[in-house]
């Protein structure tokens, strides 16, 4: 594993606070480094990234963006609701001292549980506002790395990326003779992602063990509940949590990779048009986060095929199928899938290949 040095010109962690327009143009430079750098060499591994993470300017960019997101009044297991902040500067001096003296703790997150459907809940992690600007410089920092890697077929939570961009994805393959489909559901997905080998892809690319430490910290801060007991996360990244989806999207990575070198193995557009007139199939995998279709070129016993092989893919994270959710149907019987309105993710069904999805 090669190693990438930060180099040190991009900042100067000695300068006073920033404004937010100064913070905010220095740190989409230096993303747009880390970013170009990741892209250039997939084997590089970034070794000095701490300073960025302590930079007055991301934790500026970090501290607007946890006071400005709609859970701004939403306060942690602290009862301090980042809306609430009287003196900011003095949080954020507080905070990147405390950082860079490693003395640095994250706190147990705040169950809150959401009502589902059919009586079940969905439980949420409130950090305090402290913990949440430290998840948020934490992101700033790694996303643009692991965006250079992520692949196409990935859609949720990512910059630039929407529910309706998958659809349109579905709609293609559709269209083109991809007529079955294996609609998968992850099991208790933000709750039982494995610490360890999710570590270990964080780990392929960051070789920051300062950084390292911060987040396996926050992966086990552990969980105040409702009727006040702590528990400790041995599994799982809380729900709501600013890094959450990030790392799901990196331990949820095992599959696009797998169905992207299976469909390298394809070939050509004449190679896959061979394979299937000997009776094989292709398959392509369109994913949103912990929802996913694997739309297949093929018979519908192609797609119960794949179920096994998904499986078996997502078991070394600590990942489980869903029996009862993980169905394979055909394109013109209709299924349910993602669409984003206004800015919340909700469900619509009946998305069928005839009715332009």
């Amino acid at each position: 594993m090669r190693e990438c040095h930060v180099r040190r010109p991009l900042v100067n962690t000695d300068e006073p606070w920033p404004s937010l327009e100064e913070a905010e143009a220095r740190v989409l430079r230096i993303q747009t480094k880390l970013h170009q750098w990741a892209t250039d060499d997939p084997g590089c591994q970034f070794d000095d990234l701490f300073n960025l993470v302590v930079d007055p300017a991301f934790l500026v960019v970090a501290w607007e963006r946890v006071r400005a997101n709609k859970g701004g009044r939403t306060a942690g297991v602290d009862g301090v609701a980042p809306r609430t902040v009287a003196s900011p500067g003095r949080l954020l001096t507080g905070l990147r001292a405390e950082l860079k003296a490693r003395t640095f703790n994250p706190t147990p997150v705040r169950e809150v549980l959401i009502p589902k459907a059919g009586g079940k809940t969905r439980m949420l992690g409130i950090a305090t506002a402290r913990d949440r600007v430290v998840q948020a410089s934490l992101k700033l920092v790694l996303e643009p790395i692991f965006e250079a890697d992520f692949k196409p077929c990935s859609y949720g939570f990512r910059p630039r990326r929407r529910a309706q961009d998958a659809i349109a994805e579905i709609h293609i393959l559709a269209t083109n003779s991809y007529e079955w489909v294996l609609e998968g559901d992850i099991k208790a997905c933000f709750d039982e992602i494995a610490h360890y080998p999710l570590l270990g892809r964080v780990r392929d690319r960051i070789g920051d063990k300062r950084v390292l430490a911060l987040v396996k910290a926050f992966l086990h801060a552990g969980i105040l509940s409702e009727d006040g007991v702590n528990r400790d996360t041995i599994t799982g990244t809380p729900q709501g949590g600013i890094l959450s989806p990030l790392l799901a999207n990196i331990a949820l990575s095992v599959l696009d990779e797998h169905f992207a070198k299976a469909w390298e193995a394809f070939g050509n557009t004449s190679a896959r048009c061979y394979r299937r007139s000997k009776g094989k199939a292709t398959y392509q995998i369109v994913r949103y986060a912990d929802d996913f279709v694997v739309m297949v070129a093929g018979t519908r016993a192609h797609a119960e095929g794949l179920r096994a092989e998904v499986a078996a893919v997502l078991a070394p994270m600590g990942l489980r199928l869903s029996e009862a959710k993980t169905k394979v149907c055909h394109i013109d019987e209709g299924f349910d899938f993602l669409v984003a309105t206004r800015g919340r993710t909700a469900r619509v069904s009946s998305l069928t290949g005839g009715s332009g999805m």
